[in-house]
């Protein structure tokens, strides 16, 4: 650069190194990245406005060098243009492959991921079916021993009416036996009364029988005393 530069100029040249390093940083955080693609497109955007301000500095800087009166300067200027501007090709370069191997990087820890989640969905899946299956089989067993239970409360159910009936039978038996009895008893009863009564009538007229042949004795008696003469 010239001996005696001016502050414009060497206002610009520093702003220029500044955007350059700032772009070298970026280009490096951009080769750390590890993801994911949202992170990625965040560090092209600060890339991309520093290249804008860095493209607009160097223009700015190539147009110095056309107003200066020195060729010495003029020369110097345009030297120190055509070196940052191909720096900033040079940073371009580089931020692509930083992109590329940002990329591959980040589409290579999404498949593992991704192959981590498939095998870990499986081995859920897998344990989700042994618990489903597990729980399925208690269920079932669950359901056996009530449909036991019920089966069980049944035959005593069963069990109890058919107790109930073989009671009830023999209180229909014994009754039955009672009502034999008392048909028996009721039936010598009135062979008791018949005979009985028979007996009465028999005792009536002998009784009869016997007062008459007592009032013919009498009559008998009193005629002999009475009338002899008859």
């Amino acid at each position: 650069m010239a001996s005696s530069p001016d502050v414009h100029v060497r206002i610009c040249s520093q702003e220029i190194i500044k955007y350059d390093l700032e772009i070298k940083a970026l280009i490096q955080d951009i080769r750390d990245c590890p993801g994911p693609h949202s992170a990625l497109l965040n560090f092209n955007s600060q890339v991309k406005e520093k290249f804008n301000k860095l493209r607009l500095r160097i223009q700015d800087l190539e147009q110095m060098a056309k107003e200066q009166d020195r060729e010495s300067d003029r020369v110097e200027i345009q030297t120190e243009t055509e070196s940052q501007r191909r720096q900033m090709l040079s940073n371009q370069t580089a931020w692509r492959k930083a992109n590329l191997a940002c990329k591959l990087a980040i589409d290579n820890m999404e498949k593992n991921e991704l192959l981590h989640k498939g095998e870990a969905n499986s081995l859920r899946q897998r344990k989700v079916t042994k618990e489903s299956l597990v729980e399925s089989s208690s269920d079932i067993t669950e359901s056996l021993m009530s449909i036991s239970r019920m089966m069980a409360e049944q035959v005593k159910q069963s069990e109890d009416a058919i107790g109930t009936l073989a009671t009830s039978s023999r209180t229909v038996v014994e009754t039955n036996e009672e009502f034999k009895n008392m048909t028996g008893t009721i039936h010598f009863g009135r062979k008791l009364i018949l005979k009985y009564n028979r007996r009465e009538l028999t005792d009536k007229l002998l009784i009869f029988l016997a007062l008459a042949l007592f009032l013919a004795t009498v009559l008998y008696i009193l005629k002999k005393r009475l009338f002899p003469f008859i």
